[in-house]
């Protein structure tokens, strides 16, 4: 099958951890970007930024273009958002986007910030921020292969995994 990376996004609360973890659990390689490779900085430098803003939230593009020329694993999966993506998703053979309606959006945020009341949500202004990046979509890449993920956990990762071997028969 050859090298292959994927990028999985979408809004706060549509499974981009979780999908993580399952695949991880499944044996591939995945990358929890929003933990391994995130930072606050500007979009478009990547000069570093002080305090918090969901719009400074990238990746170190340094870290993403060795781990796609990383020749050791088969497939990686990068998850996570990072509004800084279009720097670096021509790097991807495919990108996927997690879809939810707002209500299951806020409620797995609601899910997360009763585990870890520090996480993303917590806040009520956090809250509205996510509310509306739901709406706008701002952040999310636009061209990716959409993925209901309001299904159980193991059907949107077999849904994404069918998706990628369909398009492996595509090539051959």
């Amino acid at each position: 099958m050859g090298i292959r990376n994927y990028l999985i996004g979408g809004v706060s609360g549509a499974g981009k951890t979780t999908v993580c973890n399952e695949l991880q659990r499944r044996g591939y390689h995945a990358i929890h970007g929003d933990r391994e490779l995130a930072y606050q900085g500007d979009p478009e430098t990547g000069t570093p930024t002080d305090g918090f803003k969901p719009e400074h939230h990238i990746w170190h593009v340094d870290k993403v273009k060795a781990l796609v020329n990383n020749q050791d694993e088969a497939v990686t999966f990068f998850c996570g958002g990072s509004r800084n993506y279009p720097i670096f998703i021509d790097l991807f053979d495919g990108v996927f986007v997690l879809e939810v309606d707002l209500e299951t959006s806020l409620r797995r945020i609601d899910e997360r910030v009763a585990l870890d009341p520090t996480d993303w949500g917590g806040r009520p202004e956090e809250r509205e921020i996510s509310a509306r990046l739901h709406q706008t979509k701002e952040g999310v890449p636009k061209n990716g292969i959409i993925i209901d993920a309001t299904a159980p956990i193991a059907h949107v990762v077999d849904e994404i995994l069918r998706q990628i071997e369909a398009n492996e028969r595509q090539r051959q």
